[in-house]
């Protein structure tokens, strides 16, 4: 016979769990605050539902510097001396869970019954005073200190409520400074609906007024931007809000709330997004960035979003289907909101423009509605300076230039010598973003350094066979290619151009690439380099309607020789081409210049 299988009940090492979720659960002490806040929240909103004759609720958060106390004080429900055992000594256990599997609601922000352990993090003990509305002649005290053990005595029945006491560790009690503690409440709990006051009741509550979005009086539109810009600067900590735009339902999501564009200066790379997010009135998150797109790194904003998922430690929510919903309703609101800001208030939409042009580059090839928005607002970096893609097609002659990513190429001193805009190819953004523009335009993009982009740059013209010959004799050099063309402007001789592809294909077939690049990496670009068939590392336009190539081709054999050895050492110098692809050193082409230069100048007397 089998053995029989034994059931063995798990055991669980209280003393050891309590540690784990009292000082391992949460990131920061401070979020006791939030959580203590949350359980009197949830307390009134019991009693509200429980209780007829409730009054109208309140929260009150009272600091004692000299006493190293803090206390939280409501009027909600209270408990009894079963509740007590039951749902705050019982660890998972919470009556909000009770009231939300019977279907009610209504506000509710505890989850998983393990708030109120944040408050051994940073007490050395915890007494809680409490008279439940259902015995209203009770009233129990409740004392702990670290969560494993506790004592309940009975107490002289006070107003329908709870307190509770913290006696803060030395390390916490800057929880007990009052500036710090309002600081706090604000951060986390400016969305929730019930007054919450700090020291006295009779001071103005924390969380007044309401967020812009639920503001229900009537105001100007003048009113309401100031009102909706002095919310988000509680919020932008680093940047002034430009501008806000609101979040409203729609798209498949229920989240409200406020997002503002910042005038920090951005980059392609930058990110500087910032949203916090709300649940149920209550700070979960203070960087829920991914409700944001990537491209969108100069936008910060609040969220109201109840359709999400706290985890267990209410400091982030969960990445679920509700989550991906959000961050497409989030989209939706940022891309109409751009739209709107460029119809209605051009001041801060070119403020908007200056401040992120390269951000918004990429941001445009995210989306179609955003490279219509933007496409002849935008800039892109050339060889003239920044310029919109209309300036630099009409300075082209009806032609888009782009370098291949290599500045001060052959290719641009052409193109500034005739004022032409070339793109920056090696800038984020600016290559994509032109050619994706001249495709709506039907326009091609000419990129230079490539053998299509001079082709177009450099057309190829026939030469009399003897013509040919001579040029040949006088500029022939081992891989480089001799094209006769015609240019401008006629004062350029001739340019020498590197073919970057074949310059690429050289150095990837040197044994010492093998030390520089990984093997994976190092195979696919020689799979791509395979491709390139072996041709000159250089071409060499050559300018025939240049007068100085005329005059060269009728002077007297030496001296055309040493002025042909000069200007190739110029066109060396002019290159960039790449020595490790066997190239002519700057050094080589130094000495011949100053050989040529030395031939030609008569000798001194």
């Amino acid at each position: 016979m089998s053995p029989v299988a034994e059931l063995v009940r798990t055991q669980v090492d209280l003393g050891g769990l309590m540690r784990v979720l009292a000082n391992n659960m949460y990131s920061t002490p401070e979020v006791v605050v939030r959580e203590l806040v949350q359980n009197a929240h949830d307390s009134c909103t019991r009693r509200r539902l429980e209780d007829t004759s409730a009054p109208e609720a309140r929260i009150l958060v009272v600091p004692d510097a000299a006493a190293g106390t803090l206390s939280i004080v409501d009027n909600g429900a209270g408990l009894t001396r079963e509740e007590i055992d039951r749902y705050l000594a019982t660890v998972g256990a919470g009556y909000t869970g009770r009231l939300r599997a019977a279907g009610a609601d209504a506000g509710l922000i505890g989850q998983f019954g393990i708030g109120f352990l944040s408050a051994y993090v940073v007490s050395t003990r915890v007494d809680l005073y409490t008279t439940s509305f259902q015995t209203p002649q009770e009233g129990w005290h409740f004392s702990s200190a670290g969560g494993e053990r506790y004592t309940v005595a009975p107490h002289a029945a006070h107003e329908v409520g709870t307190r509770v006491v913290l006696h803060l560790s030395e390390r916490f009690r800057p929880l007990c400074d009052a500036p710090t503690l309002e600081a706090l409440l604000q951060r986390y709990c400016c969305l929730l609906p019930m007054a919450i006051h700090v020291s006295s009741p009779e001071r103005p509550a924390i969380n007044r007024p309401p967020p812009p979005w639920r503001e229900t009086e009537a105001h100007s539109p003048l009113r309401r931007r100031s009102l909706e810009r002095a919310f988000a600067a509680r919020f932008e900590q680093r940047f002034e809000p430009l501008c806000t735009l609101p979040v409203s339902p729609g798209n498949g999501g229920s989240a409200s709330g406020l997002l503002w564009l910042h005038d920090g200066s951005t980059y392609g790379t930058s990110d500087n997004r910032n949203l916090s997010v709300f649940v149920r009135g209550m700070l979960v998150s203070r960087d829920a960035r991914e409700l944001l797109p990537e491209w969108a790194g100069f936008v910060g904003g609040v969220l109201e979003a109840d359709a999400l998922t706290p985890t267990a430690s209410r400091e982030d929510v969960q990445r679920d289907a509700a989550f991906d919903v959000t961050a497409e309703q989030v989209r939706e609101c940022l891309i109409d909101g751009l739209s709107r800001l460029a119809r209605e208030d051009d001041t801060t939409w070119r403020r908007l423009l200056q401040r992120h042009n390269e951000a918004l580059l990429g941001a445009a090839l995210c989306d179609e509605r955003l490279f219509t928005l933007l496409a002849d607002a935008l800039k892109v970096p050339t060889t003239e300076g920044d310029l919109t893609l209309p300036a630099v097609h009409r300075r082209s002659g009806g032609r888009l230039h782009a370098s291949t990513g290599e500045s001060g190429g052959p290719e641009e001193v052409l193109c500034r010598a005739l004022g032409v805009p070339v793109v920056d190819s090696g800038r984020y953004a600016a290559l994509p973003f032109t050619r994706r523009w001249a495709e709506r335009k039907g326009l091609p993009v000419l990129q230079l350094g490539t053998r299509e982009g001079n082709a177009a740059l450099f057309p190829r013209v026939q030469l009399e066979p003897a013509q040919e010959e001579r040029l040949r004799a006088l500029f022939a050099e081992d891989g480089v290619e001799l094209v006769p063309s015609r240019f401008s402007p006629p004062a350029l001789p001739l340019v020498l151009v590197p073919d970057r592809e074949a310059e690429l294909k050289a150095r990837l077939e040197a044994d010492a690439a093998d030390k520089r690049i990984g093997a994976a990496v190092l195979s696919l670009a020689r799979g791509f380099t395979a491709t390139i068939a072996s041709r000159a590392q250089a071409r060499l336009y050559l300018n025939v309607d240049a007068p100085t190539l005329r005059t060269l081709l009728a002077a007297p054999e030496d001296r055309a020789r040493s002025a042909a050895r000069l200007l190739s050492g110029l066109c060396t110098l002019l290159s960039h081409r790449d020595e490790r692809a066997g190239a002519p050193s700057v050094a080589s082409a130094l000495e011949g210049i100053s050989a040529a230069l030395c031939a030609l100048l008569p000798p001194s007397a």
